[in-house]
């Protein structure tokens, strides 16, 4: 499944749009989402407010693309996984791999979501957000694991993978921000999704690749 490489355009656009999302986050673990205005935000990211609305219908819309992050190259791992592979270790794999915090950026970028997560407790338009990343991933989800499943796949089958993979890694990083467990290891958000994966995916055949 080969993808034509995003413009330099794309690119700019990409990075300015991060900027953004990484200024909110931080002015939403500071402040709480109630104390940020997109004034503040815009602010923060070193762009004008008309900038700030090119981009993002809110404040809070302004952190999805920080909390889209990890789901993007959670999928390209998936999508790399070898010929012969059977779907649910697939995703158990790519799970562990894109939760695991191998380095200092991604141990991070599960900070900022935790962080994220506390403050949608309180804020129904932030929790929304999340949710509709989580919907949208699914979505994208669902050709990565047809492709993997073959064309002999049930179809119900491979939309329910596609809905436990995604509902494993929301609930896992939902009970890890609650929390005050490392990034790494027992209660971390890779030992905790593949977990919820298992049990999501407990009575499923293993969807192996059709021939």
């Amino acid at each position: 499944m080969s993808t034509k490489p995003p413009s330099l355009t794309e690119r700019r656009k990409a990075a300015t749009q991060l900027d953004i999302a990484r200024a909110a986050a931080e002015l939403f673990t500071e402040r709480g989402p109630d104390g940020t205005t997109a004034e503040d935000i815009a602010l923060r990211a070193g762009v004008a407010l008309r900038t700030f609305y090119r981009y993002f219908r809110s404040k809070q819309d302004a952190v999805a693309p920080l909390l889209a992050g990890g789901a993007d190259r959670w999928r390209e791992s998936l999508a790399a996984a070898g010929p012969g592979a059977t779907v649910p270790a697939a995703l158990e794999h790519s799970i562990a791999e894109a939760l695991g915090a191998a380095d200092e950026d991604a141990a991070e970028g599960l900070r900022w979501t935790r962080g994220l997560l506390r403050a949608a407790a309180e804020d129904p338009a932030l929790r929304a957000v999340w949710y509709r990343v989580n919907q949208e991933s699914e979505e994208k989800l669902l050709a990565v694991v047809a492709e993997l499943a073959g064309p002999d796949a049930d179809p119900l089958e491979v939309r329910l993978a596609a809905a436990a993979a995604t509902d494993a890694i929301r609930v896992a990083l939902e009970a890890w921000a609650e929390t005050d467990a490392p990034v790494r290891g027992e209660g971390a958000p890779a030992e905790l999704a593949v977990r919820c994966l298992r049990e999501l995916m407990g009575g499923m055949g293993p969807l192996t690749p059709g021939r």
